[in-house]
C-alpha cells in the first residue's frame, strides 16, 4: 500500500491495485485493463496506481484521457488530492491548453483537434484512458496507435461491446483487475438484486447456433408477435412488481422488431413504454429516457442499445427478454440497474427462460453473477444460492430450475468424450489455447486419473503410447496447479528441462515430495528427480501447467528470506511444498506421513513453529454464516485457537505465548477444491498479541505483513 497519501482505498480498491502491481512486478505486463462498475471510483484506483509508480520525488509524465468534462475535472480533483498537490496536473479541453505538457488531463476531441501526431510517441511515461469500450474509435484509435507510454492503463465498466468487439484485445485478451459484482454489493456501491429466473417453454433447440451464439435473425422471428409468451411477461411483472405502473424498467429484446412489439403490448396493458434502438434520434432517445425518468413511462424496450454508457440509477426493473449468451454482456445489462438511488432498495430482475440449445452456457452466466467456482455453482444451485451478497436473491421457478441445474451439469461434468470430441475439432498442443476455446476447466482435463497428455492422445493430436511409470505421475501434475510466484515457476522450469539444474536445494526438495508426497522408494531426492530424465510427458504437463497457472497469477508475492527460507509471501504451497521448504520433509520422514495442523521445527538453528490453518472445516458446513474457531479479524490480525489438548501452562503452549519460536501462518478456505488438495497462502510471520482459555487457547496474532486485501475479503466471509 503506497503510504503517505491523503486518500486511502478501500479494500475492493486495495485488490485491485494489488492486481495492478502483480501484472506488472510478476509477469512484466505493462498494458493493462481494469473493469470495474460506475461509481466504484476507477478514477481513485488510477490516481492511487500512479502514486505507486512514483518513486524517489520524480513523477512519471501522465496523460489522462476521456471524452467528457466532466470526468476530467473530477479525475483532475482526484489526483491532487491523493498527491498532496494542489498544482498537479493541467486541462486540455474546451480552449484550456497545457503549458508544461507534463501531466495533461485531456479530452480525446482535444486531442484529436491538436493532432495526435504532433505528439512525441514517447511523450508520456503513463497514458490512462477512461471509458476504454470507446477504444474502437477512430480517434481512440489513432491515439492507442501513435502513443508508446511505458504504462497503458484502461479503465472501463464494460469491456464487452454490443455490437460483438471486445476492447481486451488491445490487452492479449487479458482483464488485470476486475470489481467483482458481489464485492460492489458487499460494499454498498450497488443495490441488491432479486433476480427470478422464469420458464417460457420456448423451444429454442432448433434455432441456429454460430459463433457461439443463437441466430438473431431466428431470435426475432420466433419471439415478434408472440403473444403467449407476451402475455406471460405481462403476467409475471404484475406478480413480481408490487406496483407495475411505478416501475421504471428496461427491457432488452433482440431486435428493433422485437423491441417495438413488446412496448406495444405494455401499452395495451396500460403500462406506458417506448422502444429505442441505434436507429432512434439522439433527441427522442434523451426525452424517452426523461420520461422514464420522470415515470411518465415504465419501460424501455432496447436493441443493440443501452449495454453500456446508460445512467439511470432510478431503474429498478430489469427484463431479459432474449437469451443473452455473453456473460460479460449479461452483467453489463444487468449493471443498467444496479446503480444506487434514492428510494429504490432493491433491483427486480426478470430473465425469462426457454428450452435452451446444448450449446447455451447457463452455467457462465450464474458463475459471473454468483462468483461461485465451477463445483460450487451446482450445490448453491440445488441450495437455492445461500451465498449471496445480503439483501440478494435468485430464484427459479421448478422448470426453470430443472432445465438450469441440467444445464450446469452438463458443463460442470463435461465428459471425456466430450473432451476428447472438442480436441479432434480444434487440434492444438497448446493447454491454455484448448481450454480457452473449449471452455474447459483445467479441473476438467488434470484429474486423479485422467491428463492433458493422455487426452492429446485419446483426441489424436499426439501420437504416443504411455509406460505405467508415466501414467501413475500423470495423475500428480495437478499438484502444480498454483505456482504463482516467480522464483518457483523458475526453478521448477529449470528442473523440468534438466533435472541436474543447478537450482536450491529446497526447490528441488518441493518439486520431488509434490510428485512423490511418499519418497516414491528413491535412495536420494537426486535420484528421483533423475527419474524424469526419462518421462517426457510428465514434464511435458507439469511444465504446461505451471506456465498457465503462473501465467493467470493475480497475486502479487515477496520472497521471503528472514530464516533463509524459499517462500514467497502470499504465495500458494501445497503441505509437502511447505515441509520441505522448512526442511522438515526428507525420505526418512516423508510429507504423506504428517497430518498434523501445527509442526515446531528446526529452520537454521531457528525455532519455528509453523501453522496449518482450514477455516472451512468441513465440506458438509456450507453455508459461509457458520462461525469457525480460526478467522481474520483484519487485515492483519488473525483468531487461531491451538490444539484441544494445549494448556496454556504447557511447554507449546508457553511457547506461543511468550514468543518462544517465530510463528509461521498457512492458511487456505478450505481442505478441497476442484483439482483437489487445496494449497495453503503463506501468510508470513506472526506475533502474539493476546489471548484466553485452555485446552484449547484462543489466540490473537498480529501479521507482520497485511494480507493481500482479496484473500481477506475471501476468508473474512468465513467468520461473518
Amino acid at each position: 500500500m503506497v503510504s503517505g497519501l491523503a486518500v486511502r482505498p478501500y479494500p475492493y480498491q486495495q485488490a485491485i491495485l494489488d492486481a495492478l502491481a502483480a501484472e506488472r512486478d510478476v509477469h512484466g505486463r505493462h498494458r493493462n485493463l481494469v473493469v470495474a462498475a460506475t461509481g466504484t471510483g476507477k478514477a481513485v484506483m488510477a490516481a492511487l496506481d500512479y502514486a505507486r509508480l512514483v518513486a524517489a520525488g520524480e513523477r512519471p509524465s501522465l496523460l489522462f484521457v476521456a471524452h467528457r468534462r466532466e470526468i476530467l475535472q473530477q479525475s483532475l480533483r482526484t489526483y491532487r488530492e491523493v498527491l498532496r498537490d494542489g498544482a498537479f496536473g493541467e486541462m486540455y479541453y474546451d480552449g484550456a491548453r497545457p503549458e508544461r505538457w507534463n501531466h495533461v488531463f485531456a479530452s480525446v476531441q482535444s486531442l484529436a483537434s491538436y493532432g495526435v501526431e504532433n505528439i512525441p510517441a514517447g511523450a508520456f511515461d503513463c497514458v490512462v484512458i477512461d471509458e476504454f469500450h470507446h477504444a474502437e474509435a477512430a480517434s481512440y484509435r489513432s491515439l492507442l496507435n501513435h502513443l508508446q507510454p511505458k504504462e497503458l492503463l484502461g479503465l472501463t465498466a464494460t469491456p464487452e461491446r454490443g455490437d460483438g468487439g471486445d476492447v481486451r484485445r488491445y490487452f492479449e485478451g487479458r482483464t488485470a483487475a476486475e470489481l467483482r459484482l458481489w464485492d460492489a454489493i458487499n460494499a454498498g456501491l450497488l443495490s441488491p438484486f432479486h433476480y427470478f429466473g422464469v420458464s417460457d417453454n420456448t423451444d429454442l433447440s432448433h434455432i441456429k447456433w454460430e459463433r457461439g451464439r443463437y441466430d438473431e435473425g431466428a431470435l426475432s422471428n420466433l419471439y415478434t408477435g408472440n403473444s403467449g409468451r407476451a402475455a406471460l411477461v405481462i403476467e409475471q411483472v404484475r406478480d413480481k412488481i408490487t406496483q407495475p405502473r411505478h416501475m421504471r424498467a428496461l427491457g432488452f429484446c433482440v431486435s428493433v422488431s422485437h423491441a417495438e412489439y413488446m412496448a406495444q403490448v405494455f401499452e395495451a396493458a396500460g403500462l406506458p413504454a417506448r422502444a429505442v434502438s441505434g436507429r432512434t434520434p439522439v433527441e427522442e432517445r434523451s426525452q424517452a429516457i426523461a420520461a422514464l425518468r420522470e415515470g411518465t413511462l415504465v419501460a424501455l424496450f432496447a436493441a443493440d442499445l443501452f449495454n453500456e454508457g446508460l445512467d439511470i440509477p432510478e431503474v429498478d426493473t430489469i427484463l431479459f427478454l432474449r437469451p443473452t449468451e455473453s456473460p460479460t454482456l449479461f452483467l453489463q445489462q444487468l449493471g443498467r440497474g444496479l446503480r444506487l438511488a434514492p428510494g429504490k432498495d432493491v433491483l427486480t430482475v426478470l430473465d425469462f427462460v426457454g428450452l435452451n440449445r446444448q450449446e447455451f452456457r447457463w452455467d457462465l452466466r450464474f458463475r459471473s453473477l454468483t462468483g461461485a467456482t465451477r463445483r460450487g455453482l451446482e450445490r448453491q444451485l440445488e441450495r437455492g444460492f445461500p451465498s449471496l451478497p445480503s439483501g440478494s436473491q435468485i430464484i427459479l421457478d421448478e422448470a426453470a430450475q430443472d432445465a438450469v441445474l441440467a444445464n450446469v451439469r452438463r458443463f460442470v461434468r463435461l465428459r471425456w468424450s466430450d473432451l476428447v470430441r472438442e480436441l479432434r475439432a480444434h487440434p492444438t498442443n497448446d493447454l491454455a489455447r484448448f481450454l480457452g476455446d473449449s471452455g474447459a476447466d483445467l479441473a476438467q482435463v488434470v484429474t486423479n486419473k485422467k491428463s492433458w497428455t493422455k487426452l492429446r492422445i485419446d483426441g489424436d493430436v499426439l501420437d504416443a503410447e504411455l509406460n505405467p511409470r508415466e501414467e501413475v505421475l500423470l495423475r500428480r501434475v495437478r499438484a502444480f496447479a498454483h505456482v504463482d510466484d516467480s522464483d518457483r515457476a523458475r526453478a521448477y522450469r529449470q528442473l523440468l528441462a534438466n533435472p541436474q539444474a543447478l537450482v536450491n536445494d529446497a526447490f528441488r526438495r518441493m518439486m520431488f515430495f509434490s510428485l512423490w508426497p511418499n519418497g516414491g522408494g528413491f535412495h536420494s531426492i537426486d535420484d528421483g528427480l533423475g527419474h524424469l530424465a526419462d518421462l517426457m510427458y510428465v514434464r511435458d504437463d507439469i511444465r504446461a501447467i505451471v506456465e498457465l497457472c503462473f501465467d493467470q497469477s493475480r497475486q502479487l508475492t515477496h520472497p521471503h528470506r528472514d530464516l533463509g527460507l524459499e517462500l514467497a509471501l502470499h504465495g500458494s504451497y501445497q503441505r509437502e511444498e511447505i515441509l520441505a521448504a522448512l526442511g522438515h520433509a526428507s525420505l526418512a520422514r516423508v510429507p504423506s506421513n504428517f497430518r498434523e495442523g501445527v509442526l515446531n521445527v528446526d529452520v537454521n538453528g531457528k525455532n519455528v513453529d509453523a501453522l496449518f490453518v482450514t477455516l472451512k472445516k468441513s465440506e458438509a458446513d456450507f453455508s459461509p454464516s457458520t462461525m469457525y474457531r480460526d478467522y481474520p479479524i483484519s487485515p492483519t490480525m488473525f483468531h487461531w485457537e491451538s490444539q484441544s489438548t494445549t494448556s496454556d501452562e504447557s511447554p507449546t503452549g508457553r511457547r506461543y505465548l511468550e514468543g518462544g519460536s517465530t510463528v509461521l501462518l498457512f492458511v487456505r478456505r478450505e481442505a478441497k477444491n476442484d483439482l483437489g488438495t487445496a494449497p495453503y497462502t503463506y501468510l508470513g510471520p506472526v506475533q502474539y498479541v493476546s489471548h484466553s482459555g485452555s485446552r484449547p487457547i484462543a489466540i490473537t496474532w498480529k501479521l507482520r505483513d497485511a494480507m493481500p486485501a482479496e484473500f481477506f475479503a475471501d476468508t473474512a466471509m468465513i467468520a461473518l
